[in-house]
């Protein structure tokens, strides 16, 4: 998403210059979000970008890894040889964490690209006994895609609560019981000792039948052939980049999931690994390179997950130290939780409340300071909670 849309970005902005897009994957560019939800079920083929690439000029480069870069040459290293850039923008996004010792192992599977999609496609269909290793995000729409399927689905997290990285206990724990209700099992405090053939082997002794077994215990930023470039890397090896998306080293940048940007709002840098990053980011970096002085970029982070019946949505950040504040009973079909920082609200996370969550980006995106005792009646539109 994110190198597509810098790519078209550059087009609509007015860029007459050359524009290659390098892709490691030999598909037409696709969009990931179907790829846990109608391509796995077999509902659609695919879901490449409906986009005309030679119309616009976009040469692509597909089924090329770039393996390094050389900054001081502007020049790419490649498989097939050096490519030179005058401006170069990464955007190879995140890579799914490999559940150790499982290398190799038949019957162990990511959901990351579309070849794991079509690889997993044969297993729902044949309603197989599924164990899916992680609660976060991930898991759990496959879960959701696998019970619809017909799958014996059992979910196992070493936390002790699903979306243990995302949200704090008292949030995510409502959450819980969405398993049992579709017919997936989940085990918390659950940590995989090992995967055998046909099984996987908890720390407590039990064996779990599996016929597949799919891996979703999180993403990292997809920056290991940025060794010994030059380009300097945070805390969890993602791109540092600025809040213009410019990178350390001149005529770089760096967009989406594979790098962190300093937010004004927040006071924090951020790493955000969301599809709306992705879409958002690439309009700053096509207006650096046409050389226009866009504003810092400082977006509310957003992003949604369908999962058990229920469409999830959360906007902005939230931090331990932030005023929580609920709407309506989470023990119900629809309900939100606001964040306060300074009686401003921060985030909000919307269970079934699209309204809630669409009034509150808004919010969010004024600085609007809230009555926390409006926030917490359900009938009263966030709107109406601003304080004058």
């Amino acid at each position: 998403m994110a190198g597509v849309q810098t790519a078209v970005a550059l087009r609509e902005q007015g860029f007459a210059g050359a524009v290659t897009l390098i892709g490691a994957e030999p598909h037409q560019p696709y969009d990931r979000p179907p790829l846990s939800k109608a391509v796995l079920l077999g509902k659609a083929e695919g879901s490449a970008f409906d986009i005309d690439f030679e119309a616009l000029g976009i040469e692509l480069s597909l089924g090329h890894r770039v393996t390094g870069m050389r900054p001081a040459d502007h020049a790419l290293d490649t498989a097939s040889g050096p490519v030179p850039y005058d401006t170069l923008v990464i955007a190879t996004g995140a890579e799914p964490v490999l559940l150790p010792g499982t290398s190799g192992v038949p019957g162990v599977h990511l959901l990351r690209t579309l070849d794991d999609a079509e690889r997993l496609r044969p297993v729902l269909a044949g309603q197989h006994r599924i164990v899916v290793v992680g609660a976060g995000w991930i898991g759990a729409e496959f879960a959701t895609a696998a019970r619809e399927a017909g799958c014996s689905v059992t979910v196992v997290e070493a936390a002790g609560r699903p979306l243990a990285g995302a949200l704090p206990e008292e949030v995510a724990a409502p959450m819980t019981s969405w398993y049992a209700d579709s017919g997936a099992e989940l085990r918390v405090h659950a940590r995989v000792d090992r995967v055998e053939p046909g099984s996987v082997l908890l720390a407590d002794g039990t064996r779990l039948p599996a016929d597949a077994v799919v891996v979703g215990i999180g993403a990292r930023p997809a920056t290991d052939w940025l060794a010994d470039s030059g380009i300097t890397l945070g805390a969890h090896r993602e791109i540092v980049a600025d809040d213009h998306l410019r990178t350390s080293e001149p005529d770089v940048y760096a967009v989406g999931d594979c790098s962190s940007f300093p937010s004004g709002r927040y006071g924090e840098r951020l790493l955000v690994h969301h599809w709306d990053n992705a879409l958002q980011g690439p309009r700053t970096v096509a207006a650096n390179i046409i050389g226009e002085t866009p504003s810092a970029y400082d977006p509310v982070p957003y992003f949604w997950s369908e999962q058990f019946g229920r469409f999830v949505q959360f906007a902005g950040h939230h931090t331990a130290d932030d005023e929580l504040v609920w709407r309506g009973d989470p023990s119900g079909a629809a309900w939100s939780v606001c964040w306060l920082r300074g009686g401003a609200l921060a985030a909000v996370l919307a269970v079934g409340r699209p309204r809630d969550l669409a009034q509150g980006r808004k919010l969010i995106e004024a600085g609007a300071r809230l009555d926390p005792g409006l926030v917490a009646d359900p009938a009263v539109p966030l709107k109406k909670a601003v304080l004058p």
